[in-house]
C-alpha cells in the first residue's frame, strides 16, 4: 500500500462533508417526514456550535464548523494510515 496524501485527502473529506451538510439541509425543509422526526432532524442539526436553523448566516456558520470538523476527520485518518504502513 501507498502512503496517503494528506492535501488531497483532507479536500476531499471536505467536499464530501459539505455535499452531505446541504443535502441534509435540503431534506431538513421536505415535509416527508413526521413532525417528530421534523424536529428530530432541526434538533440534531442545532447541535452545531452557533446553528440556528432557517438563519442563513448560522447556515453558512455551520458549513465551516463541518469543513473544520472534515479536517480534523481527515488528517487524523491519513495519520492513521500512514503511521500504521509496514516498513
Amino acid at each position: 500500500m501507498e502512503r496517503l496524501s494528506l492535501t488531497s485527502y483532507v479536500w476531499k473529506c471536505i467536499l464530501g462533508a459539505e455535499v452531505i451538510y446541504t443535502l441534509c439541509l435540503i431534506g431538513g425543509y421536505l415535509p416527508w417526514r413526521t413532525q417528530r422526526g421534523i424536529e428530530l432532524h432541526h434538533t440534531l442539526f442545532e447541535t452545531l456550535p452557533g446553528f440556528v436553523w432557517g438563519n442563513s448566516t448560522s447556515i453558512l456558520w455551520g458549513a465551516l464548523a463541518i469543513a473544520v470538523f472534515a479536517v480534523f476527520f481527515g488528517s487524523y485518518m491519513v495519520w492513521m494510515h500512514n503511521s500504521s504502513l509496514i516498513k
